[in-house]
């Protein structure tokens, strides 16, 4: 029996091109980096909480080099993947053996999450560990109710769809992961206008990627998005964890 192949939700060179141009954004001294600065602590802590000291690792997604970089001064191989770069989550990996996988920022834009989550765990070493974090349900709550604003009773799709914790646990247990955890925290950030939202996204590679984009705004719709940001201006990121086993 062959199995159908997952939806096309995202687009993979509208991702590609997003990720490029953030690569390209970051050479500026000010460029927003504070997302994946927040999950690379995250990671460290986890693993300074379980006093895991990986001999072998796998990096996805982390353009700062900031973990690999912290691993590497313990004496670890790291191994650095980049879907921009051609890695490809939805494939098997061409190495495996890792006792630590950690995917960064990429895992909300893959059209088969759970066959990117099954070829995490594949990459593992037996007692191995994965840790995924991305941007999940109840992000960016003020950019949607002004993009609604915007687009009145006609609404296109802006902001595409993010995997809650509940949908997170149930995606780790079909995917084989053993020990499953999954967290999700809050990152609050103040913003002067939606333009500055809109340019720390793109900094960020964070921005909209679908497949069937909605049509750019008018001038009068983006100046209506502008005055509906103008008094919601501290927004949220809800960063979601995963974290398991090999056993």
């Amino acid at each position: 029996m062959i199995t159908p192949a997952p939806p096309k939700v995202f687009s993979d060179n509208r991702r590609t091109a997003a990720r490029r141009r953030s690569r390209s954004l970051q050479r500026q001294p000010d460029a927003a980096r504070y997302i994946l600065d927040d999950m690379v602590e995250d990671v460290l802590e986890r693993l300074a909480f379980l006093r895991l000291n990986p001999r072998r690792a796998l990096i996805i997604g982390d353009w700062t080099g900031a973990l690999a970089v912290q691993l590497r001064t313990t004496g670890c191989d790291v191994t650095v993947a980049e879907p921009a770069d051609g890695f490809i989550e939805e494939q098997p990996f061409p190495e495996n053996g890792f006792d630590l996988v950690a995917s960064l920022g990429t895992l909300d834009t893959v059209n088969d999450l759970p066959g990117a989550l099954i070829h995490i765990r594949n990459a593992l070493a037996p007692e191995g560990l994965a840790i995924a974090s991305f941007m999940g349900a109840g992000s960016l709550p003020q950019l949607r109710a002004a993009m609604l604003d915007a687009d009145g009773e006609r609404p296109a799709p802006r902001l595409h769809p993010m995997v809650d914790v509940r949908a997170g646990g149930q995606l780790l247990q079909r995917a084989g992961w053993s020990d499953p955890v999954v967290d999700s925290r809050s990152l609050d950030v103040r913003f002067r206008s939606l333009d500055s939202l809109v340019a720390d996204l793109r900094a960020q590679a964070l921005g909209n990627v679908l497949m069937r984009a909605g049509p750019a705004l008018g001038r009068t719709a983006l100046a209506t998005a502008r005055a509906a940001f103008g008094v919601r201006t501290v927004e949220r990121f809800e960063i979601l964890t995963l974290s398991g086993w090999r056993r």
